[in-house]
């Protein structure tokens, strides 16, 4: 079974997406569901999804779950957690209620500063959510990922996985100190995940070639190996640079050719299964 693991439905009337604005252009600004992207997932051959939200209140989670719940094409939610609220652990536990509840995510690119996904409040939750093994996204830009390592070495035990591959910057072509970073989160982490996603927009959005792709993909699935990595669209955010199948083209062009049937299963949904622990 082929899986996303990650992508994002919203609706603007919502009103807490504080990111989303005219602004972001008419690729964004718009409502999408369910219904705009089946379409493409039957062209794509990818059977199941993640939701993951984009915006930080718990009132998404519950809209995402509420989307959940009618669509089969959803199998698991990561939903957003205010770990400044007292009353989080409650929050926690009725989210967890609900069976395609899968894990939370942690927006360290929205921190003012990196560092302050090290406060002592939030080091202790996610120690907490360590101890139930809780499945954690994190979202960071590369230049963050220092503060991403001491926050791993304060939670070790922390079942993640970094979204985006850390979101590199391919368009410019530079992998330092990206890879040596990434490489020390996967060998020094080897509870810890990464996704396969996000990667078109980090280029030049009208001028991006599928070769500029393959160095930062196959540094992750060598470092990372084929049972920590899993696709995933970033659908509609990827809509800024490419279609859904161009993203589908991208990594399966950027992927190592020597990858076998078994491995390719894994990175296109066995680990995501796993790493998510889908039913």
């Amino acid at each position: 079974m082929r899986i996303d693991a990650h992508q994002h439905y919203w609706k603007l009337e919502r009103g807490d997406y504080g990111w989303l604005t005219p602004e972001a252009g008419p690729a964004l600004y718009r409502d999408y569901g369910p219904e705009n992207l089946e379409p493409e997932l039957e062209c794509a051959g990818v059977s199941r999804t993640i939701i993951v939200q984009a915006a930080a209140t718990h009132a998404e989670t519950e809209y995402m779950l509420q989307i959940a719940e009618a669509s089969e094409s959803v199998a698991g939610v990561v939903g957003w957690l205010d770990f400044g609220d007292p009353k989080w652990r409650q929050v926690l536990e009725a989210f967890s209620a609900h069976p395609k509840f899968v894990g939370i995510r942690v927006m360290i690119q929205e921190m003012t500063y990196a560092s302050d996904v090290l406060q002592p409040h939030m080091v202790e939750a996610l120690r907490e959510l360590a101890e139930i093994q809780l499945p954690v996204d994190l979202l960071l830009v590369s230049h963050q990922l220092a503060a991403a390592i001491e926050l791993l070495k304060q939670v070790p035990g922390l079942h993640a996985v970094i979204d985006h591959i850390a979101k590199p910057r391919i368009g410019e072509g530079v992998m330092e100190p990206w890879a040596s970073q990434m490489k020390e989160i996967a060998e020094s982490f080897p509870g810890v995940y990464c996704k396969l996603s996000g990667m078109i927009t980090e280029a030049n959005h009208t001028e991006w070639n599928a070769e500029q792709f393959a160095p930062y993909v196959r540094h992750i699935v060598d470092i990372f190996g084929t049972k920590r990595v899993m696709f995933g669209s970033d659908w509609p955010v990827c809509l800024l640079a490419g279609s859904y199948g161009d993203v589908c083209d991208v990594l399966a062009s950027s992927l190592p050719s020597s990858l076998g049937a078994e491995e390719l299963e894994a990175v296109y949904g066995g680990n995501a299964a796993d790493f998510y622990k889908l039913t």
